[in-house]
């Protein structure tokens, strides 16, 4: 009988899973190449803005770290 309710359980878990996804507006095929296109080019820029703030700190301290 625990298998019939754990069974039953799991049958309305996914009928109701089904079913609020019919619920769901899903994004258009451009509106997501847009999207990853917006994201990849935030990615970018901020690993140029960081790599460029690493290089430059450690530039600095070297030549802080030289003075006598």
């Amino acid at each position: 009988m625990a298998f019939s309710l754990k069974s039953n359980w799991l049958v309305n878990y996914v009928k109701e899973s089904r079913e609020e996804l019919r619920h769901v507006t899903w994004p258009t095929r451009q509106q997501v190449v847009r999207d990853t296109v917006v994201v990849i080019g935030v990615s970018v820029a901020l690993a140029a803005f960081f790599g460029a703030s690493d290089f430059g700190l450690n530039k600095g301290l070297q030549q802080l770290l030289t003075l006598k």
